[in-house]
């Protein structure tokens, strides 16, 4: 027997070949739709909000002042502290490192003051709860 004398032979040759492809076509689900986003509900703020976020920004205000009248007092002291040591480099260069250090310091308690009134003016966010959260993985 040989394909040439029996055309119906490869005709089932030709369907084996074929079967594995039409199964797993048969058996692929649809493409599922995505899900829309969960809904993000801003809590509404209560009624003395707009009191509360005035009393919230003179306190920074006040804290923020606050440092900077300290921050000048302590440029005066450290200018006169620097007088008698003007002709002593060595002293002199340790000097303009506490200086810088503590200017540092300042700017870091400025912007902490800073950071801690943006975290509590931001609204806060809540998801619905029809659905509960995922974690997603970072990066």
């Amino acid at each position: 027997m040989t394909l040439k004398t029996h055309p119906s032979f490869c005709l089932w040759a030709i369907a084996l070949a074929a079967l594995p492809m039409v199964a797993s076509a048969w058996q692929a689900k649809p493409n599922q739709p995505v899900p829309p986003p969960r809904p993000v509900v801003i809590v509404q703020p209560p009624a003395n909000a707009r009191f509360q976020q005035v009393m919230r920004e003179q306190q920074v205000r006040d804290q923020l002042q606050q440092n900077q009248v300290e921050e000048q007092l302590r440029e005066r002291q450290m200018q006169a502290l620097r007088q008698p040591y003007a002709a002593d480099p060595a002293r002199a260069a340790r000097l303009d490192q506490a200086d810088q250090a503590q200017r540092e310091l300042y700017r870091v308690r400025q912007q902490d003051v800073l950071d801690r009134y943006q975290s509590t003016v931001a609204p806060p966010v809540v998801h619905s709860a029809s659905e509960p959260a995922t974690p997603r993985s970072g990066g």
